[in-house]
């Protein structure tokens, strides 16, 4: 049994947990958060010991694996401390506050032999899977373009009662679910070349409201499960605070068909067409299947995880967006 220590005990982390709790070889160990009498009920519901300091925690627990479940700001110092530990570390999502930190953590992780992962789901989402593998086999013919397209009424959405979604340090619907839909690009195309996005921002140190911009993927093909000639270019279309339901879309057109993943799950063939149909709708435990092949690799059986040196990668694509300006950044 592998006893597990939570570090973040907010809407993410509980979801973690539970997963954690599920799986016959976890165990939920401790908890922590800085709020004390969160991480007191989070511990108590859990049967676990309850902290308000990760060093604290980290020096009183033997753990096997560290969940680090808190704002990106605060993610270096607490990976990296389990690390120092010695204690395989699952974060978070996105990898750091940028992508210099996230890279501080990559050159952490290469000199352990620690387990190591960082919860990007869309690498285990049924309907995704799904996506790659039809876009790879050839199933809309050649790529031509990919839309990653956002709307939310409001930011942050109801269920995240934490005030930091809305700080423009560290916040906004960009690096928290941009940063999925960027991965998905690498996943379908590799890495992406270029970049330029115009942001605006809600106010003086609020988050973005509207981002509109370009790229063109391809460029670290080995990353990519699709085989190219040439780069594919993508477009990105966030808009926030305003009358519309949630969207959050991405929609590959090929020569011969086009296929969009929506809600997270839903895969769509040919969209808006008489030949729309669905493919799939299944709403895998994606946390599951992370917790799954983390204790795989624990086990020393090969195992699919995102690496911290795959999620820099995509910090610095989501760092380009904000650097832009509307100028290219070129990422090569």
């Amino acid at each position: 049994m592998y006893d597990v220590g939570i570090v973040g005990c907010g809407v993410i982390g509980t979801r973690l947990a539970e997963s954690f709790a599920e799986h016959p070889e976890t165990t939920v160990a401790a908890a922590c958060d800085v709020d004390a009498e969160r991480a007191a009920s989070f511990a108590a519901e859990r049967d676990a010991d309850a902290y308000t300091d990760h060093e604290e925690l980290l020096a009183a627990e033997d753990l096997d694996v560290l969940y680090v479940g808190v704002p990106p700001v605060h993610h270096r110092e607490i990976a990296a401390a389990g690390l120092d530990a010695g204690v395989n570390v699952i974060c978070e999502k996105p990898i750091a506050e940028d992508a210099e930190e996230g890279a501080e953590l990559a050159a952490l992780e290469a000199e352990t032999d620690l387990v190591t992962a960082v919860n990007l789901p869309f690498r285990y989402t049924p309907g995704f899977v799904e996506l790659r593998e039809r876009v790879a086999d050839g199933a809309i013919g050649t790529p031509r373009r990919v839309s990653l397209d956002f709307r939310f009424p409001t930011w942050p959405r109801e269920w995240q009662d934490v005030d930091w979604l809305r700080s423009r340090e560290q916040g906004g619907p960009i690096r928290e679910v941009g940063t999925h839909f960027l991965f998905g690009v690498r996943e379908l195309f590799g890495g992406v070349d270029r970049l330029s996005a115009v942001v605006e921002y809600a106010g003086p140190d609020e988050c973005e409201e509207s981002v509109v911009g370009w790229f063109a993927a391809g460029g670290d093909a080995t990353a990519g499960a699709v085989d190219t000639d040439a780069p594919v270019h993508g477009t990105v279309d966030l808009l926030a605070d305003h009358d519309q339901p949630e969207e959050n879309a991405i929609t590959v057109t090929g020569t011969e068909g086009e296929l969009a993943l929506t809600e997270w799950y839903r895969l769509i063939a040919d969209p808006g067409t008489d030949d729309e149909r669905e493919l799939c709708a299944d709403r895998a435990s994606t946390t599951l299947t992370l917790v799954d092949e983390f204790v795989a690799a624990l086990d020393g059986d090969d195992a699919d995880l995102v690496s911290f040196a795959e999620a820099t990668a995509v910090q610095r694509v989501v760092d380009a967006v904000f650097d832009s300006g509307g100028e290219p950044v070129d990422l090569r």
